[in-house]
């Protein structure tokens, strides 16, 4: 991912991207919501997630997300 590409493919782009980039803290409260929006596949931001980027890349923000919460313990 470069200086202008939107789309992390690391974890450590990914973090940079949420806590750099949209300053958002990856705090245990945020990381849940998150993760319960994204692992409910009729979740209305889900679908369009899954409809814009795809099935893999959603697996992998989910595990993304769920390795920041392990971080946190």
């Amino acid at each position: 991912m470069d200086d202008n590409s939107v789309i992390p493919t690391t974890y450590a782009q990914w973090r940079n991207c949420i806590e750099v980039r949209c300053r958002i803290p990856l705090t245990a409260t945020y990381i849940r919501g998150r993760l319960s929006e994204l692992q409910n596949g009729e979740h209305a931001k889900t679908k369009e997630f899954t409809r814009l980027y795809g099935t893999d890349h959603l697996k992998q923000i989910i595990a993304w997300f769920r390795r920041a919460a392990d971080e946190l313990t």
